[in-house]
C-alpha cells in the first residue's frame, strides 16, 4: 500500500521519517521539522507544521492548518493547506479549505471546494543572488 503513496525520494529528501498509521488518532499539533517526508494515514485534529513533504493518505481524515514544504493528498482534508514548494490533490481526495502554494495540482476525479491561491515561490539565497545578476545583465 505504502509504494502507491511514494515518489522517487528528490535528492533533499531522505525519505519516510514517520508514518502515523490508520487507527491512530492525534488531537493537538504536531510538528516535525527535519528533511524528510511524513506519512499520515490516521485521524488526526487540530495544526500541522512540518518542514518537509506531508503525504495524506487514503484513510486519514484530517481537521487542520497544514503548512509544510509540500504536501500530497489521497484522503480528507478539511482546513487550510500553507506549502511553499506544491500541493497535489491526488486519486478520490477530498479537501474543503484554502490551498496555498506556488505549484497547485488536482488529479482528474478529486473532490476540492474552497480557495487556491498560487504563491510566488521561495527562494533560497542562492537563486535570489543568481535572479539579481540577471536582472543586472
Amino acid at each position: 500500500m505504502l509504494r502507491s503513496f511514494a515518489r522517487k525520494p528528490s535528492a533533499k529528501s531522505p525519505g519516510i521519517m514517520a508514518f502515523i498509521d490508520e487507527g491512530s488518532e492525534i488531537e493537538g499539533k504536531y510538528t516535525f521539522t527535519g528533511a524528510g517526508t511524513i506519512l499520515l494515514n490516521g485521524n488526526l485534529q487540530g495544526e500541522i507544521a512540518i518542514t518537509g513533504e506531508l503525504i495524506v493518505g487514503e484513510k486519514a481524515v484530517v481537521k487542520a492548518t497544514i503548512r509544510a514544504g509540500s504536501v500530497v493528498v489521497w484522503g480528507q482534508v478539511v482546513g487550510d493547506v500553507h506549502a511553499s514548494e506544491r500541493v497535489e490533490l491526488k486519486g478520490a481526495a477530498r479537501v474543503v479549505g484554502t490551498l496555498e502554494a506556488p505549484v497547485v495540482v488536482l488529479d482528474e476525479g478529486v473532490f476540492f471546494e474552497g480557495r487556491c491561491e498560487m504563491t510566488a515561490p521561495r527562494l533560497d539565497q542562492a537563486d535570489r543572488e543568481s535572479s539579481i545578476v540577471r536582472l543586472k545583465a
